[in-house]
């Protein structure tokens, strides 16, 4: 799809696979690489053909370190990007699946990005972090929000208070990480991980990810399970909802059409 000085991304059947392209640089992000983040995943968004992706970072020793201080620090162009950093943290209406494969360090930032991510499948060397309070700076590309709303206020707050490092062992006891795996397999879990999704009807993984997101968004399960979600009415008329049960009844794999 795309391949930059920062970013390469390219397709395998229906799975997108985005690699942040600055190892030199511990794959910190700043805005051009942001900015080629986005435009990444705004084609991942549009292409009825692509149905889940995987973000990583080049080389095997960060996922991302997060924003790239030293070149803030020698006064290079600071320009906001709509969808956040990695192109992720401030996308909210991305129904489609997306897996952090984290081969390495994720701090700051680079938590943040995996943070938006769905699933995060992790290298037993993987460490995480949000570290900002220690330069001065806060995690405010949605880590303070998203960390407690998934793992619970008193884990997340001995990481935010404190700038500790997690590795991927105690990132899944703590319910952040959901597989961990030796480094040299950690893509092919993730694939792994893709592909299960990608057995499912594209549409019911959007309408799942939009009810559950929106959902959450709402405190009370009553009005949460009565609102009315434009996923679920996209899911009914579209062809998988016939195709699906169908298939069943003929005892054969069903031809999910994307739509």
């Amino acid at each position: 799809m795309i391949e930059s000085e920062f970013v390469y991304a390219s397709v395998e059947g229906n799975t997108l696979i985005v690699e942040i392209n600055r190892p030199a640089k511990m794959n910190a992000l700043h805005p051009p690489a942001n900015r080629d983040l986005g435009e990444v995943f705004d084609k991942f968004a549009a292409d009825k053909n692509l149905w889940v992706a995987i973000i990583t970072g080049a080389g095997d020793r960060a996922f991302s370190a997060g924003n790239d201080l030293r070149y803030q620090a020698e006064g290079g162009e600071m320009f906001p990007v709509p969808s956040g950093f990695g192109g992720l943290t401030n996308r909210y209406d991305l129904n489609k699946p997306v897996i952090a494969a984290v081969n390495g360090v994720a701090m700051g930032g680079g938590f943040e990005i995996a943070l938006a991510c769905d699933l995060i499948i992790a290298a037993d060397t993987a460490r995480f972090a949000l570290p900002e309070p220690k330069v001065g700076l806060a995690a405010l590309a949605g880590g303070l929000h998203r960390l407690p709303r998934q793992i619970g206020l008193k884990r997340a707050m001995s990481m935010i208070l404190t700038g500790r490092h997690v590795y991927a062992a105690e990132g899944k006891e703590l319910g952040f990480v959901n597989d961990v795996v030796p480094q040299a397999e950690l893509m092919d879990a993730a694939r792994k991980w893709a592909g299960m999704i990608a057995e499912c009807s594209p549409a019911s993984i959007r309408c799942s990810k939009e009810v559950v997101m929106q959902g959450l968004d709402t405190a009370n399960f009553q009005e949460a399970f009565s609102k009315r979600y434009q996923g679920i009415t996209d899911m009914v008329k579209g062809p998988d909802f016939i195709e699906g049960p169908m298939a069943f009844a003929q005892k054969r794999k069903p031809n999910w059409s994307g739509e």
